[in-house]
């Protein structure tokens, strides 16, 4: 009798799941009503989106990365920014600047358009390095410093990157701090030929101008808080936090990396899997859970070493092999 009701208190202690449910699938369906496909981008956005964590976009030209973040903006009833980086962006044509009034004799903040709860950034990689580092403090920190004046982002705050890997000419690369402050970063690839095919029908059948007019919002900003709140609660065993350590311990003594992965992708890993434990109805995290959010938290902060990269060896190789050594502990 003592078993069953101790039973009875850990069940309805359980995290209710059945809003968070909801919530997820309508944001999925909103999404679909324009993207075809795509599954695991719109699931790891959504992760990105409980844990708290930026996102950064990588695919060619076509393949829909701003749409997709302006569409999942969408969704979610909140302030929405896009910023289109350029080789000429100024740090203040991002964060703000103060600018003289001649009424009051004084000088007044006029805030820029980082000032927002989703920003999305055009082409990241086109902007040269002063401007990328004025996003280091607000990405990390959500808040910006100008002046001497601190000014807090207002919750949630979520930066949506996108960048075009083939094209080098008039780009900078994002040095490696600034890629590390990244949740995950998703590669895109083409659609298949079935999901060309009914992307097309669904061009040819709805006659609209501005495709986000379709979607309606269907989470406010205190419901997405809450949800990044849940998921704080994802139980978690102490055997895989062992695991997550494992994995990115064995990023920094690997023979084909040059640069390992610090403590802030083992606390990405940790928080990542929690949401996507969460996305899947689940209020406890599986192995599973880990090895599928590891690559996407990790492929952007490992470095390959010149020799292995030669030899054709990519980031996937060496991370799906990190992560298929490494024994759960029990």
């Amino acid at each position: 009798m003592e078993n069953i009701e101790n039973n009875e208190i850990a069940f309805n202690s359980r995290i209710p799941l059945d809003e968070l449910k909801t919530q997820i699938a309508s944001i999925k369906t909103e999404m679909h009503k324009v993207i075809v496909g795509q599954e695991e981008l719109i699931d790891l956005l959504l992760v990105a989106l409980i844990s708290n964590g930026h996102v950064l976009i990588e695919g060619v030209p076509g393949l829909a990365k701003t749409l997709t973040a302006k569409l999942l903006a969408k969704t979610v009833q909140t302030d929405f920014s896009r910023i289109q980086f350029t080789p000429d962006l100024m740090p203040s044509d991002i964060l703000g600047t103060s600018i003289f009034n001649n009424q009051t004799n004084n000088f007044e903040f006029k805030q820029g358009p980082v000032f927002s709860n989703f920003i999305l950034i055009d082409e990241i990689n086109r902007a040269p390095a002063k401007t990328q580092a004025a996003l280091f403090e607000v990405m990390e920190e959500r808040q910006i410093t100008i002046d001497g004046t601190t000014y807090k982002m207002e919750q949630p705050f979520l930066v949506l990157a996108t960048q075009n890997p083939i094209e080098q000419e008039g780009t900078y690369a994002l040095p490696e701090a600034q890629l590390d402050r990244f949740l995950m970063k998703i590669t895109i690839d083409y659609p298949t030929l079935e999901q060309e095919v009914q992307l097309l029908q669904l061009e040819q059948t709805n006659d609209y101008s501005d495709k986000t007019s379709l979607l309606n919002p269907v989470v406010n900003a205190q419901q997405l808080i809450e949800l990044q709140q849940l998921a704080q609660k994802v139980v978690v065993e102490p055997h895989l936090i062992q695991f997550i350590a494992q994995i990115v311990n064995n990023t920094r003594n690997h023979n084909f990396l040059y640069l390992g992965a610090s403590p802030r992708a083992s606390i990405a890993i940790l928080n990542a899997s929690k949401s996507f434990a969460l996305i899947n109805g689940r209020d406890f995290v599986t192995p599973d859970d880990v090895k599928y959010v590891a690559y996407y938290v990790l492929n952007h902060r490992l470095i390959l070493a010149p020799e292995r990269e030669m030899e054709g060896i990519t980031i996937k190789d060496v991370v799906k092999q990190i992560v298929d050594t490494v024994d759960i502990p029990r």
